[in-house]
């Protein structure tokens, strides 16, 4: 055939012993069999391919002698591809493709002329598909994604079957040859958006992404050390496929069991699934318990500090907040004591062994704090508004923004300690503008807020009925927003 890769059996040995060494990595194999009377060279990486499908592949093919009696090379090489046994064959035709199959998994079959084809005969190690810890619903879909990158487009093509559905293979890295796939609704996604998620790929040099979708992150947007998340990750695919049809992007990472979701604003990431398995008013109330709780764990901590410092400023009706006891320790530094305890606690409880994490927390959060009061060195009201703070914080669905709330609140807290009440609207209009300054992949991030959308604004905050007719939403610029067509 004209295919031929190598001159010679012998010369793809070679290659091969020049790539991996000469027994230097144990996964590396090749084997000399014999198929029928013919010599062939087997090439894959052991743990990766199915060896009893490969197995079965070529014991059946064992039996098929009369194809190849007495056949020429040339007839040989077309007989292979034409009657082997299996959906999955392509013909190799360079040394690149050559070493990219065998590191994903392919075994590779090199004939006794240099042609080589190459079998999809995968098995990659990893788990089963189940639903994601940080994205749990009621009711719903128990499948989530895993570290597998041909599952998770399984699990997206079961939801939307229809041929709009489109998977762009990339490759990204220069050594670790990280597979990418770029999902989108053809139609419904903007062309300017998927061009720039593909020139940035294309762009990226660097020697592996071992962090997988952190790592694109950072790549793809120059995040630099910008506190607020420019992406939103889900681990369900219900919601990954919702997102496609609104005209957003996914990005798929393999070896990652969370999906990039692009473009995306601040309101993304205060959504839940669980808000549409309810009913739209039950919908619309979890919804803006979840924006006003966001609001809180933001403000309420330095606003209670303000009005136990400037009891000047504080109403009648309300003068009983603040700490009736200070302490001996200042009241801004029991806070933000007690404000990074509680992210250590966090810490402490993800590094802690499932089985002791919540004896851990108890002991914790009782008894050095019940401690701590009775010594003196906190006050009780400080206790409580620093763990109904938290408390907030974790009622937010995005990790990455809980993060990014604790981190702007300890900054107005610290604002308001210095400046007192000008202190805290400073610094609440610095964390504004700078919301409203950011603008990835050309998206106003505090859209519907800013710029000012009343109807958009009005679906954020009301889960409307799906038997409404809901158009694409305006900062996916979709070149088709009626999603009724």
């Amino acid at each position: 055939m004209t295919d031929t890769l190598f001159t010679s059996i012998r010369e793809g040995e070679r290659w091969f012993i020049n790539q991996f060494g000469e027994d230097e990595t144990y996964d590396a194999t090749k084997r000399l069999i014999h198929l029928w009377d013919k010599e062939i060279l087997l090439l894959y990486m052991n743990g990766l391919v199915d060896g009893e499908v490969l197995t079965t592949l070529m014991t059946e093919m064992q039996y098929r002698n009369e194809l190849f009696t007495g056949e020429s090379v040339e007839n040989i090489d077309r007989a292979m591809m034409d009657y082997f046994p299996y959906h999955s064959l392509e013909i190799v035709k360079d040394e690149d493709q050559l070493a990219k199959a065998i590191l994903s998994g392919l075994a590779v079959f090199i004939m006794k002329d240099g042609f080589a084809f190459a079998l999809d005969v995968r098995s990659y190690p990893g788990r089963n598909p189940e639903e994601p810890d940080t994205e749990k619903v009621i009711r719903g879909s128990r499948d989530g994604f895993t570290e597998n990158i041909l599952t998770n487009t399984a699990l997206i093509r079961r939801r939307l079957r229809t041929t709009e559905l489109r998977f762009e293979m990339h490759e990204t890295s220069v050594k670790g040859k990280t597979d990418i796939a770029i999902a989108f609704m053809k139609g419904a996604a903007n062309e300017e958006h998927l061009n720039f998620v593909r020139e940035r790929l294309d762009a990226l040099k660097t020697d592996g992404l071992t962090m997988t979708d952190k790592s694109l992150e950072e790549f793809l947007f120059k995040q630099g050390f910008h506190p607020m998340p420019f992406v939103r990750y889900t681990e369900r695919a219900d919601i990954c496929a919702a997102h496609l049809l609104e005209g957003h992007i996914a990005i798929i990472v393999d070896t990652s069991p969370s999906v990039i979701l692009v473009p995306v604003t601040l309101v993304h990431h205060l959504q839940h699934a669980e808000e549409y398995r309810q009913a739209p008013l039950i919908g619309t109330f979890i919804r803006m318990v979840r924006f006003i709780g966001t609001f809180l764990s933001l403000v309420m901590l330095p606003f209670w500090y303000l009005m136990s410092i400037e009891k000047q400023f504080v109403p009648e009706a309300i003068k009983y907040i603040g700490p009736n006891e200070w302490g001996e320790v200042p009241l801004f530094v029991q806070l933000f004591v007690a404000d990074i305890g509680i992210e250590v606690l966090r810490m402490a409880a993800i590094h802690t062994p499932t089985p002791l994490s919540t004896a851990m927390g108890l002991v914790a959060a009782i008894v050095i704090g019940q401690v701590a009061i009775d010594v003196g060195l906190f006050s009780s009201e400080v206790v409580l508004y620093v763990a109904v703070s938290a408390i907030f914080t974790f009622a937010i669905p995005s990790f990455e923004l809980s993060i990014t709330t604790k981190v702007f609140r300890i900054f107005l807290l610290i604002s308001t300690a210095l400046l007192g009440a000008p202190g805290f609207f400073i610094a609440l209009a610095v964390i504004y503008y700078y919301l409203c300054s950011l603008k990835p992949m050309n998206v106003p991030y505090l859209w519907p807020f800013t710029p000012f959308f009343p109807k958009a604004l009005l679906r954020v905050l009301i889960r409307f009925p799906m038997t409404i007719d809901d158009p694409r939403p305006f900062i996916t610029n979709s070149p088709n927003r009626d999603r009724m067509s």
